[in-house]
């Protein structure tokens, strides 16, 4: 290859794949984010490999599964020793960039092995996570209409509108500047080397809040059905009833849903604004046609389905695992534009950028490159995988810590009971078939052609057994596949 493309990644937290316009959300606005279905790919049935940070991030910076290497938790970040795409793409002659979240690195290591720049976001005390971090929520304001929540109640993540000024410098507001910055600088420098740039925002991560005009932007009519509370369904896990239970919503209105679902589609819209920014940038100074443009999340976000909020680590509705994941080529690779089918898994990432920059990657992982599902192929993998939880005892994974006084404490409480609760389970997904194996519970079975939205586990029925089994013994060789893998050495006995 004569010349290498860029590579530009721009990356959501916590953002649901049916969140985006042209993925059917009669609510949502994305224009920027609909418009790359132009000259590239949006692929509706992409899995991250964990519904939280830290483990998917460890995933799809890698291309291995979060078992493979024990990265089931918020608090567990990569060794020194651990492959990344980051040094990778350094290593091989890029000029990385790294812009916004981390939650990959311990924060007592430097990131100069990773990349030539990085850029922190600036003050980031008033949205930390939940790895370990207190959470400083925005101001309390009102929502500006009679049937809002009470703006006291902490467990719903809900604050609604922000102040414009204070709002302004947030978090995200200043990595997209450092993005426009650096790609200003890069056009002024005109040095040849193609440029790595990881643009990692925080939104549409709870709290639930932005500023106007976005706040206002969405109608609080007509936004898609909700999935309706779990303690009304059948065969559902205990994780999620835990929740239920602590997070006081169960005497919420469909007009409070709605108001909060909307403030979440603001923050989307928010989202796709500041990636239009960026992409503007890009053609402005000529880099356009020559980059490759990544967009995804590393996970969902319940957004008040099954009446909660937030996300758990181990379990795998579509509305915390099935995540967008746009790839936009540049100009050298074939593409045929529009939305895809192919299951696809966000570990095939790295697989991706190595094959768009002409080399092969030098450790074990298990990602595919997806550039034969962007040129056409409606065929990219037969199953995908997301999988989370811990054994009993294995108290290092349970993140306890956070009192009552911690909005992130239904969840996290719930993770530290020793019941099934918190317990192993991994998601298999072949064609319109979803599988839940559970270690200590009941296990998931879901048609989602005849029922997408996951109300009906139909893991006992007679006309399903077959299709179970043969999901099971494909969980059981995903698992021989991929449990661990040697390490790239050998060492003198």
């Amino acid at each position: 290859m004569e010349k290498r493309p860029n590579i530009l990644l721009f990356v959501a937290d916590q953002m649901r794949c049916d969140s985006l316009s042209h993925m059917g959300n009669p609510a949502s606005k994305t224009p920027n984010l609909d418009s790359l279905l132009e000259d590239g790919v949006s692929f509706a049935n992409a899995y991250c490999q964990n519904p939280v940070c830290v483990p998917s991030r460890c995933s799809f910076l890698t291309g291995r599964y979060p078992h493979t290497t024990g990265h089931r938790t918020m608090h567990f970040l990569q060794e020194p020793q651990e492959p990344n795409i980051l040094r990778t793409m350094k290593d091989q002659g890029y000029e990385v960039i790294w812009i916004g979240r981390n939650d990959v690195i311990p924060a007592d290591r430097a990131k100069t092995e990773y990349c030539d720049e990085f850029y922190s976001g600036g003050d980031f005390e008033n949205h930390r996570d939940d790895a370990g971090l207190k959470f400083a929520p925005g101001p309390k304001v009102s929502c500006e209409r009679p049937e809002c929540m009470d703006q006291d109640d902490r467990y719903s993540f809900y604050i609604g509108k922000m102040d414009k000024e204070q709002a302004g410098s947030t978090f995200d507001w200043n990595c997209v500047k450092s993005a426009l910055d650096y790609l200003d600088r890069k056009k002024e420098k005109n040095d040849g080397r193609p440029f790595f740039l990881y643009i990692t925002l925080s939104f549409p991560h709870p709290p639930y809040g932005c500023e106007e005009p976005w706040f206002s932007s969405i109608p609080r009519e007509g936004l898609p059905p909700r999935r309706i509370d779990v303690e009304k369904l059948e065969g559902k896990p205990s994780m999620l009833r835990g929740i239920r239970s602590k997070q006081n919503l169960t005497g919420w209105s469909e007009e409070q849903y709605n108001e909060l679902r909307a403030v979440y589609l603001g923050m989307v819209e928010r989202f796709d604004h500041q990636f239009g920014m960026v992409k503007d940038k890009l053609k402005e100074h000529g880099f356009y046609d020559d980059t490759s443009i990544f967009v995804f999340s590393d996970h969902g976000d319940y957004t008040g389905d099954y009446g909660i909020t937030e996300k758990v680590q181990n379990c795998f509705e579509d509305p915390i695992s099935n995540v967008p994941l746009l790839v936009k080529p540049a100009s050298m690779f074939p593409v045929k534009p529009g939305k895809s089918q192919a299951l696809a898994e966000l570990l095939d990432l790295p697989a991706t950028w190595a094959d768009m920059a002409g080399f092969s990657l030098d450790y074990t992982q298990f990602g595919k490159s997806l550039l034969d599902a962007v040129a056409g192929n409606p065929v990219h993998k037969e199953a995908v995988f997301c999988e989370g939880g811990r054994i009993h005892g294995e108290v290092q994974a349970m993140e306890g810590g956070h009192g009552p006084q911690s909005p992130y404490w239904p969840r996290l409480s719930t993770q530290c009971l020793e019941g099934p609760e918190h317990t192993k389970a991994a998601m298999v997904r072949m064609g319109q078939y979803k599988y839940v194996k559970r270690l200590y519970e009941q296990d998931e079975f879901y048609d989602l052609e005849k029922d997408p939205m996951e109300l009906d586990n139909r893991i006992g029925e007679p006309e399903y057994q077959q299709q179970i089994q043969a999901m099971a013994m494909r969980l059981l060789r995903f698992y021989m596949e991929t449990g661990d893998t040697v390490p790239n050495r050998k060492d003198p006995r």
